[in-house]
């Protein structure tokens, strides 16, 4: 679903809208900086600037800047960011749900290094959300764009 000024706003509630949201978000452009634990809020955000996959099929490659929300966190644990500055820049691959004991379970954040965060949670309870920016497409760790001058 997109707004009237083209802004993408996605829910999940489940793992098929996990899905799709993971869709929307491969190859987002994450700094280490930009991803926040919450837990008096039982809380998990991910801001970046998401590759608009939709609008690269008939116009010019961009980036719109995003946040990924996650609600109901138990737990928030990680796996190979402790090397990377608050300024590296990650690239988000694939963001996917295992149950455990449902509706609970685990949803994981994969980045293209091998870099992976593991939310621990009640149930799923996600957001996508495109903000106002929007920059030309760069390329980022893991997602060479094809078109060289678009970098």
């Amino acid at each position: 679903m997109t707004t009237g000024d083209d802004r993408l706003k996605l829910i999940a509630l489940d793992r098929e809208g996990l899905d799709v949201i993971s869709a929307h978000a491969q190859n987002t452009c994450v700094k280490r900086a930009d991803m926040v634990w919450l837990p008096r809020q039982r809380r998990f955000l991910v801001a970046g600037m998401r590759y608009d996959w939709v609008r690269a099929k008939t116009g010019p490659a961009e980036r719109v800047s995003s946040v990924l929300r996650f609600d109901r966190v138990l737990k928030a644990s990680q796996l190979g960011l402790r090397d990377a500055g608050g300024e590296a820049t990650l690239n988000l691959l694939a963001v996917t749900f295992q149950k455990t004991d449902p509706p609970a379970g685990m949803i994981v954040l994969a980045f293209a290094d091998g870099a992976l965060v593991r939310l621990d949670v009640e149930c799923v309870e996600a957001e996508l959300r495109d903000m106002e920016l929007r920059a030309p497409a760069e390329s980022c760790d893991g997602h060479a764009l094809s078109d060289p001058s678009a970098v």
